[in-house]
């Protein structure tokens, strides 16, 4: 039998070297640590780990090969009053694991005990770790590094996108390779984005609960293993990481970046009810925030909260977002629930882990981006990031919808948004691009939902229509459903529009929903995370064309405008931004404060963006000069010169002067 050596404490999890393996865990209050093994018969064999640095335990073991499986038992107090729930009958996944060999199932072998400890073995349940040779041929990737002025996000499932893509083959259908095939990266160069960011790509396990159902988590937010990629979008799943790379490094030399969003707050074991898979059996009181009960605090709202202000829990985070970037080469992240990485358990700005992404020189140069909340007090921190982060702004998206679909805010707070909600960044040296401005996203409804359902229905996640907001601010325009006549319709139309033409040229960082420009539905469901079907599936085929051609106008007509480009706050007399009424003289106070439906922004001295949000014609006179609508309003090389806009009901239509 081969022996263990003490190995180095350094890196986190499992390193080969072209020799043998060198393991690490880290946890406080364990006793003892068992390496666990296994052969492909599934034999297994346990190895202590002999040595201790600090708060990593490690070991090598010579001639161990990439593809080796391998757990851990872990050995301690089982006290779930001080939240310590060590239990040995329990395989556990390496936190830093680079692969897993499957997902978990609801097997009550995995529940770790309650109120006492659960004595059946789950090594024949338990996912399992997979050594990974990291070793691969980046040849001369370089980042793209799109300027933040330049930014244009584009959020996308990577099965949903190309599952139902008609041009790619068969095969590679929803996966990484997928996302990288000469179609669909001239579709994001057609379209204009920059900035591919994908839902969770990291290894991800559906909950029991779910299970029992017969659904599974389809988003991703329910981490398993934040240093693997998810086996399930690769076309042959033991060349996940290789796959994904080569679709990184496609997308770069086409000129686009790649954003991962990430899930640094929770694990998949749930509440103690839950699975014990790994953290909680490797050191629960450590990587956890435990109540003085023993439970956990649920400020995430899926059952703990990962305790990212403890030294070894810091550093695990700051190492997986370094693998990403240095092993991948990705461009930046989003953080969900991102207000639980500030916690202490208040919120600061100077938290552990935000100082450790800080300073590291690596992280602290690429897009950072929070979901900027959680569900905890004190947890909705929009604005109030540390320089480095911009944030998903809900402010934009509810304004903005408000101003177009409930004409319930009025032409100040509508202007407030427009100009990247500068009452909430505008401080601590931040930018216009720190509000990443979003009408929809992938929670909640589609765009085309937000105009035929003025209620959610959800009810096929199971819950009886209880589960996502009721705070929608959509507006079916008098019909609930797709279906409507054909001033409904076209009515419909027009507030499509117009909240695509508020969303890309607006100051501030776009985020396109992916689906959105071919009028994707999801029939009112604002909470599909457990629809892996053609509900959330993009159907390529019955794509609105002409929708397409729209929002990609849109897109290269903000790159021409140099008061959106140019990242920099908008201020009076710069000749970034006039505000006009509909007579095209300067807003009045009355206008600005009342409830005026009628505007002007004037961009650069040289596009002009004309606003009717009330339901009549409006006509609206145009400033002095010569000016001609320009795609996607008119035709490319529009001779018409205009001084008078016939602006329909939910009207807005951007003019260029001569």
């Amino acid at each position: 039998m081969i022996k263990l050596t003490s190995g180095k404490p350094t890196p986190l999890g499992a390193s080969y070297d072209g020799s043998g393996v060198n393991f690490t865990l880290y946890s406080v209050h364990a006793e003892r640590v068992e390496l666990c093994v296994f052969d492909e018969d599934g034999f297994e064999q346990r190895y202590d780990l002999p040595a201790r640095s600090g708060d990593i335990w490690h070991g090598y073991l010579p001639q161990a090969q990439p593809g080796l499986r391998y757990g851990y038992r872990v050995h301690g107090p089982w006290e779930p009053a001080q939240g310590h729930r060590f239990n040995p009958a329990k395989l556990l996944l390496d936190p830093c694991a680079h692969a897993v060999d499957r997902h978990p199932k609801d097997d009550p072998l995995l529940h770790g005990g309650h109120d006492a400890p659960d004595h059946r073995d789950s090594a024949l349940a338990a996912p399992r770790a997979v050594v990974v040779d990291l070793s691969y041929d980046w040849g001369d990737d370089a980042p793209p590094r799109v300027p933040w002025g330049d930014t244009v996000i584009y959020e996308a499932h990577v099965k949903g996108l190309t599952q139902l893509h008609p041009d790619i083959p068969e095969d590679i259908r929803g996966t990484y390779r997928a996302l990288a095939h000469p179609v669909m990266i001239d579709y994001f160069k057609t379209l204009g984005i920059s900035t591919l960011e994908l839902l969770p790509v990291a290894c991800f396990a559906s909950e029991p609960r779910l299970q029992r159902m017969g659904l599974t988590n389809y988003w991703g937010y329910n981490p398993l293993a934040m240093f693997a990629l998810d086996t399930r979008y690769a076309s042959e799943p033991q060349k996940a990481l290789n796959e994904f790379r080569d679709a990184v490094k496609a997308l770069h030399k086409a000129g686009i970046e790649v954003v991962l969003d990430i899930v640094l707050n929770h694990s998949a074991e749930i509440d103690l009810e839950g699975p014990t898979l790994s953290l909680r059996g490797i050191d629960n009181r450590s990587y956890y925030w435990i109540r003085e009960d023993g439970d956990y605090h649920n400020w995430t709202g899926c059952g703990n909260t990962l305790n990212l202000s403890t030294p070894g829990v810091v550093d695990y985070a700051h190492q997986c977002l370094r693998f990403w970037v240095d092993e991948c080469h990705v461009d930046g992240f989003r953080f969900d629930l991102a207000s639980v990485m500030g916690r202490t358990p208040e919120f600061r700005q100077d938290a552990p882990l935000f100082e450790a992404i800080k300073n590291d020189p690596r992280l602290a140069q690429i897009k950072l981006i929070a979901e900027p909340w959680d569900i905890g007090h004190g947890g909705y921190q929009v604005g109030n990031f540390p320089p480095l982060f911009a944030e998903w702004n809900d402010h934009f998206r509810d304004g903005i919808r408000r101003f177009w679909l409930h004409q319930d805010i009025t032409a100040g707070e509508f202007a407030g948004r427009f100009a990247a909600s500068s009452d909430v960044f505008q401080h601590n040296g931040r930018l216009p691009s720190a509000s990443i401005n979003l009408v929809t996203a992938h929670d909640g409804f589609t765009l085309r939902d937000c105009v035929c359902f003025s209620e959610k229905h959800n009810e096929a996640n199971g819950e009886e229509n209880r589960d996502g907001t009721n705070k929608n601010y959509s507006n079916n325009h008098g019909i609930e459903g797709l279906d409507g006549i054909l001033d409904v319709i076209e009515r419909r139309r027009a507030s499509v529009h117009a909240l695509m033409t508020s969303l890309l040229l607006a100051q501030g960082t776009p985020m396109l929903l992916a689906g959105d420009e071919h009028g994707h539905s999801q029939h009112g469901n604002n909470n599909a995370y457990c629809q892996d079907n053609t509900l959330t599936w993009l159907d390529w085929a019955e794509a609105n064309k002409g929708l397409m051609t729209f929002t990609a106008a849109l897109i290269h007509l903000r790159r021409r405008i140099p008061a959106l480009t140019r990242d920099s706050w908008w201020q009076e007399g710069d000749g970034n931004v006039r505000w006009l009424n509909a007579q095209a003289q300067p807003l009045s106070t009355g206008e600005w404060q009342g409830g005026t439906r009628q505007m002007q922004i004037l961009l650069s001295d040289r596009w002009l963006i004309t606003i009717n949000a009330s339901q009549d014609v409006t006509e609206i006179a145009l400033p002095d000069g010569e000016w001609h609508a320009i795609p996607p309003f008119a035709g490319k090389d529009n001779p018409v010169v205009v001084a008078i806009w016939h602006g329909p009901a939910h009207g807005v239509c951007v003019f260029e002067r001569s």
